[in-house]
């Protein structure tokens, strides 16, 4: 018999960032008492078992002790990293910050490595890791300035997992109608890297993320310099928007299936229209392939059956 499931797969899950490794997949969030987790899973759909291992507590006190945002759980060079955003209570000092963990076990403590600011030390959130052609980039969601206006999508090059070594670059920032709902501040972020056949694409979420118009956009990178704006075609459409029974689906992580075969997206939404950040559970769906492009289409509505990841 086909395995299927239903979303939500959680009933809970802001931000939700799931990455699959060895045979597992690992669920990175923030939750009670300001503490990053890590859950260990066999299988994408029961992700609502979850049941994380505290990894990292920053100290009372600090610029990077409150709100700690959407954390990442990234393998590069060797070792497990974390990055996420946190300030000191006021969302105005939000800053990126690098978090070095274990060479193998991400449910091991982790410790602060180092901030992750650029030049201006504007305020960011969202960070995430783009590997191409041997090298690394950063990408998140940050100011132009330092009012609370606008986000805008930046890149800027890496020496290491937790070192920036140059400018940043805008490549998106807020301007077509359905990015620019919701109200103030105008909003682009929630960067996610999705990679197949040697092409690179970058979904980010859009308009304003307490409202049932969050969404995602896409970015398509055409080749040659990543930190060149020219190198990435902006869609004038929505990646993935609402439905009439599906509301605010937005800030996306990518995986795969079991047996790799299938890219798989998870992501959070509300089944209420009005529910805002209080309202959003977490949903997984297939990313289908057209012509070399992810294809998503509406999401998939809450309690109908669809097949499982491939190899479940």
């Amino acid at each position: 018999m086909l395995k299927t499931y239903c979303n939500p797969v959680a009933p809970w899950g802001n931000d939700p960032w799931v990455v699959r490794r060895g045979g597992f997949y690992y669920y990175c969030y923030s939750g009670p008492g300001r503490t990053v987790f890590v859950a260990k899973l066999d299988s994408l759909t029961q992700l609502g078992k979850a049941q994380g291992v505290p990894v990292y507590q920053p100290p009372e006190g600090r610029a990077y002790s409150q709100e700690l945002w959407a954390p990442e759980l990234h393998y590069l060079d060797g070792r497990w990293y974390v990055y996420v955003a946190a300030d000191d209570g006021d969302n105005v000092h939000h800053r990126m910050y690098c978090l070095e963990g274990d060479e193998t076990d991400p449910q091991k403590p982790f410790t602060l490595k180092s901030k992750l600011a650029d030049g201006g030390d504007h305020w960011a959130i969202d960070g995430t890791i783009l590997q191409l052609d041997g090298r690394l980039y950063f990408i998140w969601s940050g100011w132009a300035g330092y009012e609370n206006i606008a986000q805008d999508i930046y890149i800027a090059p890496m020496s290491a997992p937790y070192a920036l070594c140059g400018p940043r670059v805008r490549l998106s920032k807020p301007e077509y109608d359905w990015e620019l709902r919701g109200g103030d501040p105008k909003i682009n972020e929630g960067p996610a890297v999705l990679q197949r056949d040697g092409k690179t694409f970058l979904a980010y979420s859009a308009s304003g993320s307490w409202s049932d118009d969050y969404c995602l956009g896409l970015l398509t990178f055409l080749g040659g310099d990543p930190l060149d704006p020219a190198c990435w075609k902006k869609s004038d459409k929505p990646f993935f928007s609402k439905s009439d029974r599906v509301f605010g689906p937005g800030h996306c992580s990518f995986t795969s299936s079991p047996d790799g075969r299938e890219d798989w997206m998870v992501y959070h939404a509300n089944p209420v229209s009005g529910s805002g950040w209080a309202g959003r559970t977490a949903c997984i769906q297939r990313v289908n392939w057209s012509d070399g492009q992810p294809v998503l289409g509406q999401p998939l509505p809450f309690g109908e059956e669809a097949p499982a990841p491939s190899g479940e």
